[in-house]
C-alpha cells in the first residue's frame, strides 16, 4: 500500500504542501481529503461539515462556458461579480473573458480552473500541481492570488517545485 500508515493533520488555516516522487500517493491523498476515493482501511477524519474546493492536475472547465461563467458556478448570486475581478487579478483580458473556455490557451484555461477554486466558498482548498505549464510570471501572479484568497483558509498544494510550497510558506511534508 502506498499510504500505508500514513498520518496528516491539516490544522485549520494551515498550508501544508504534499511533495514526493511520481506515485508516492500525493494526488491520492488530495482526493481522500475532498472525498474522492476512500481508503481500503483506515479514515480521513476531521472534515465533517467542512466545504471543499479544488484544481485538479486537468483544467476540469466546461467548455462552451466562459471563464466567467465557470467561475460563477461556484458562485451564489451575491458574489457574482468577484468572479470577473478574480480572473482579472490572475491576469485574463477582456477578449479572454468573452470566450468560451475551449478557445482560450492552455495557460488561461488553467487559470481559470485555478481562480474557480479560490473563489469557491470552501474551508478547505485542495491544489494538484496547479501552476505546471504556466510560465513564471503567471505562475508567480497565481502564487499571490493564492496567497490573499486562502489567508485564513486550509490550503493542501500537491507539487513538485518547492519554490512553489516556499513561495506559500509552507509546511512540507515528503512522501517517500
Amino acid at each position: 500500500m502506498v499510504l500505508d500508515g500514513l498520518d496528516l493533520d491539516l490544522p485549520d488555516g494551515s498550508v501544508t504542501a504534499l511533495m514526493g516522487p511520481n506515485g508516492s500517493g500525493k494526488t491520492t491523498i488530495g482526493r481522500l481529503v475532498l472525498g474522492l476515493e476512500h481508503p481500503d482501511a483506515g479514515a480521513v477524519t476531521g472534515l465533517a461539515g467542512r466545504r471543499v474546493a479544488a484544481t485538479f492536475q486537468e483544467d476540469r472547465l466546461c467548455e462552451q462556458l466562459t471563464a466567467e461563467r465557470n467561475v460563477r458556478l461556484v458562485l451564489d448570486r451575491a458574489r457574482a461579480a468577484d468572479a470577473v475581478a478574480a480572473l482579472r487579478a490572475a491576469g485574463l483580458d477582456d477578449d479572454a473573458l468573452a470566450k468560451p473556455v475551449r478557445d482560450l490557451s492552455g495557460g488561461q484555461r488553467r487559470r481559470v480552473a485555478i481562480v474557480r477554486a479560490l473563489v469557491a466558498p470552501a474551508d478547505v482548498v485542495v491544489l494538484d500541481e496547479p501552476f505546471k505549464g504556466l510560465d513564471t510570471a503567471a505562475r508567480e501572479r497565481l502564487l499571490a492570488l493564492v496567497r490573499e484568497r486562502c489567508a485564513g483558509r486550509t490550503l493542501l498544494l500537491v507539487t513538485h517545485d518547492a519554490a512553489e510550497a516556499a513561495a506559500l510558506n509552507a509546511t512540507v511534508v515528503t512522501l517517500p
